[in-house]
């Protein structure tokens, strides 16, 4: 049984699962689509590259990340019935895509939570050597965030619009919150289309550190310089912060979204409704570091397999 893999070359999350998952499935892998025997579909809006003749001629599995319900048109809703005819099966990282799959699709939808590379992500320990690395402030409240927040079409007119499913509007308000508590709270950010938050921490006087240009490395020494992290998202398909997270023992909030309920302990996941509850929140690093090992590529990879595979 051979798999050809279906991705964006984009620089996203997909390139990063491709690489892994072939890495460790060399055996099983093709990059010749008329040798497969499964085609899987990690990023569904390039369904087109490919002949719908080729797709009826395999097996084809479709990853579904996450299903943002207010950006759900008649356009998106034509794309999925198109998706629907070629897809045998589709697989999902959490329990709430699946549910609002279950609107769209009456193929069999498999709950299959991705795996998080080990290697990268690692507590280092030498918090205060690393922020002198980075010129951060040694007694400062450090509060992180690496996701986009800002949607792309709004960034050249500089109307710098919140990306709402990343939730920005929650972090801004949470950090609000946490800096009364807190006056040495100040603001670590990393990664491209950060402009929302730099404008909303600007007009509410707070401090901040911008590392645009993050490889994984500098972020995984990103991550061991923080005091906490947040996850302020309304939809997620990860977020992969949470692993990342977990296994650089790095504190973190979180919203219930994603894969938070299945890493984090249910005291630091907050009420989105109500983002006071925040202040109530206590984090247990070594609880979300155990968590997360059923889920590196050691533990986890061929059971991921075996599970996507099952048809």
């Amino acid at each position: 049984m051979l798999v050809y893999i279906l991705y964006a070359k984009e620089n996203w999350i997909t390139d990063e699962l491709m690489k892994e998952w072939v890495k460790h499935n060399k055996d099983i892998y093709t990059d010749d689509i008329y040798k497969a025997d499964i085609i899987w579909i990690l990023s569904n809006y390039i369904i087109h590259k490919i002949s719908k003749n080729i797709y009826r001629k395999k097996k084809v599995i479709t990853t579904i990340h996450h299903i943002t319900p207010w950006k759900v048109n008649d356009s998106q809703i034509q794309h999925f019935k198109k998706l629907d005819e070629i897809t045998d099966i589709y697989i999902t990282n959490q329990y709430i895509c699946k549910n609002k799959l279950q609107e769209y699709t009456s193929k069999p939808i498999k709950l299959i939570p991705l795996w998080h590379n080990e290697i990268i992500w690692k507590n280092i320990n030498k918090k205060y050597i690393l922020r002198y690395k980075y010129k951060i402030s040694k007694n400062s409240y450090l509060v992180g965030s690496f996701q986009r927040d800002t949607e792309g079409n709004s960034i050249s007119d500089k109307r710098y619009l919140p990306k709402l499913e990343k939730g920005p509007d929650i972090f801004v308000k949470a950090v609000i919150l946490l800096k009364k508590q807190n006056q040495n709270l100040k603001v670590l950010l990393a990664g491209y289309n950060r402009q929302y938050i730099i404008k909303e921490l600007k007009k509410n006087n707070i401090e901040f550190y911008y590392f645009e240009m993050a490889d994984f490395n500098m972020l995984n020494e990103l991550y061991n310089c923080l005091d906490l992290y947040i996850v302020g998202s309304r939809v997620e398909g990860g977020p992969r912060s949470i692993n990342e997270c977990s296994l650089t023992k790095t504190p973190i909030f979180s919203t219930n979204v994603g894969i938070a309920s299945l890493i984090c302990h249910p005291d630091s996941i907050f009420d989105i409704n109500n983002i006071e509850s925040i202040l109530n929140c206590k984090y247990d690093v070594e609880y979300n570091y155990k968590q997360a090992q059923k889920y590196t590529i050691k533990n986890y990879m061929k059971e991921f397999t075996k599970k996507l595979l099952d048809m």
